[in-house]
């Protein structure tokens, strides 16, 4: 039987189908396959490896979890990243982001016990204060909202975001066009160089952008920064219907107040939630975001 702890350790930086990319706790990379069909590995896993000959590796055990951030459709799941710190969702005030994909990006942060934050970029544009007023919301559930003009602005952004990101690993999500590549290379030295050198390691040429990377800030490799592919859906199906107020703060507040215990918040009499929505202190949009994901979840 192996020996586990007498394997050494690694962290998986990349992966790109069943080619990743490990790095050794002095900072070597190497490229390493699972052993056998089937591999979980995921951005930010410890995993036991051995040397395979050619350079390579062979990765022998997945050590546990923290956590792992990942969305769930119909026909499978897509994982982000392992034992991360913190989300840090990027929207920008133009284009017009998505508050139903924010939300469920939040949702699954909130299932899997991770932290998160929302970075609102351009902060220079005319549409800023309309964007700004849509995360109201959000920022009156206890969420930090920040406002940076990344490309106007960059040390300033720089400045705002060093604590939140200090010795942490943050895992970045964002639509097209909320300027998180611009983000990754502000942070991030060679960025782009490292993109490349994880291309040529993988094979992968081009498609390594539809993969997550993980990136040091700085030399001594305390602070980290996981870049995430881009998605048009963000399936919430290992959510059951019944959990999901208690996933969304702000409705689970009120819903203390409800007569049920197994109260939808649909329709019951006595319901803590719709009285706070008459009321004003959840906002329409918020609640509707949870009518539309629990009739798409009771019926998974």
């Amino acid at each position: 039987m192996t020996q586990f702890t007498a394997l050494d350790v690694g962290l998986v930086v990349a992966s790109h189908g069943r080619h990743y990319i490990i790095e050794t706790p002095e900072g070597e990379r190497l490229t390493c396959h699972p052993r056998g069909k089937r591999s979980d590995c995921v951005v930010g896993d410890r995993v036991r490896w051995q040397q395979a000959g050619g350079g390579e590796g062979v990765i022998e055990h997945l050590e546990p979890r923290r956590n792992l951030f990942f969305r769930q459709d119909e026909w499978k799941v897509k994982s982000f990243a392992a034992n991360i710190d913190q989300l840090l969702v990027l929207v920008a005030a133009h284009p017009v982001f998505s508050e139903s994909q924010l939300a469920r990006a939040l949702i699954a942060a909130e299932s899997a016990g991770i932290p998160a934050h929302i970075v609102l970029n351009k902060a220079d544009l005319p549409q800023f204060a309309a964007a700004q007023q849509r995360l109201a919301a959000y920022a009156a559930m206890g969420l930090q909202v920040f406002a940076t003009a990344l490309k106007t602005a960059p040390a300033d952004a720089c400045a705002r975001l060093a604590d939140l990101l200090d010795a942490k690993a943050t895992l970045v999500l964002g639509p097209s066009g909320s300027g998180k590549s611009t983000l990754i290379n502000l942070l991030v030295p060679g960025a782009q160089a490292q993109v490349g050198e994880v291309s040529q390691a993988l094979n992968s040429g081009r498609h390594t952008t539809t993969t997550t990377r993980w990136y040091w800030i700085d030399p001594g490799r305390t602070t980290a920064l996981i870049d995430s592919p881009g998605f048009q859906e963000f399936g919430l199906r290992q959510i059951g219907a019944e959990q999901l107020a208690g996933l969304m703060p702000d409705l689970r507040e009120h819903s203390r107040a409800c007569r049920f215990y197994n109260c939808t918040h649909l329709h019951e009499p006595g319901c803590g939630v719709r009285a706070a929505l008459e009321q004003g202190l959840i906002s329409e949009s918020r609640y509707r975001i949870y009518t539309e994901l629990f009739a798409e979840l009771a019926r998974s």
